[in-house]
């Protein structure tokens, strides 16, 4: 279970996280929306610390981190049971898919050379992969190399995964295969933070959808709540301008 209370970050005058606290129970898949600034990739990076929040605490498991204070043995507690997938892939690009995958069984979770390469050539071939190992990120496509992303992130079992807009780099044609993978990873039962305008997508696969506006969060409930029936106006203006743009995929 993952609770945040009161994270707070800014960037220099512009305050960005003004009061954000959610809860997110083990095993559920938590979709998190909103317009750009909003604040959510922010949020995302925050608990990964690939930023440092300003203020506010997180229980991660049974550890509370307090933000301000947080000790590096707490940074790596938590980044030792989660994985962040990017949205421009995040991939090594001197390195081959293979390699990639490797890299954080072997420097982050100390696996030896054979056994982090028997990890990652199984987890390449579950995404479809296994005619790739020695790719290097420029000879594939977006879609393949977003792939080795979320197998880079699978490979490690972590307790959290983070996608931080995982299909907003895709060109559209790839969008339903990646999306498609990444619901086969929901259904491991595996904790999931996601940051997406996939609209369908969070419908189909969220057990909660929280809707994120100029650093606060306006609303959560259920997909069907907040879809069918959102209670802030607010909310009821984001997802009327959005559903009525979004491409339907094949998911």
């Amino acid at each position: 279970m993952i609770e945040l209370k009161g994270v707070k970050k800014s960037f220099g005058k512009h305050e960005v996280l003004k009061d954000v606290s959610i809860k997110v129970e083990e095993g559920e898949v938590v979709v998190i929306l909103g317009a750009s600034g909003s604040g959510k990739t922010t949020f995302l990076r925050c608990i990964n610390f690939l930023e440092k929040a300003d203020e506010g605490t997180m229980q991660f498991g049974d550890k509370t981190i307090d933000f301000k204070t947080a000790k590096k043995n707490e940074i790596l507690h938590v980044r030792r049971h989660s994985a962040f997938v990017f949205q421009n892939y995040g991939l090594f690009a001197n390195k081959t898919a293979l390699q990639n995958v490797m890299e954080g069984l072997t420097q982050v979770q100390k696996k030896s050379k054979a056994e982090a390469e028997k990890i990652a050539k199984e987890t390449l071939d579950w995404v479809g992969l296994s005619d790739r190992y020695d790719y290097y990120p420029s000879q594939l496509s977006g879609g393949q190399q977003q792939r080795v992303g979320i197998a880079r992130a699978i490979a490690l079992k972590p307790e959290v995964i983070l996608f931080d807009e995982p299909t907003s780099a895709l060109d559209p044609e790839l969008v339903g295969e990646v999306l498609d993978l990444i619901k086969k990873v929901a259904q491991m039962g595996i904790t999931m933070l996601v940051v997406t305008h996939e609209m369908s997508f969070a419908q189909d696969v969220a057990d909660k959808v929280i809707f994120m506006d100029a650093g606060v969060v306006v609303e959560e409930g259920k997909p069907d709540e907040i879809f069918v029936n959102p209670k802030e106006e607010r909310t009821r203006q984001f997802l009327s301008r959005i559903i009525s743009l979004e491409p339907m995929y094949n998911i």
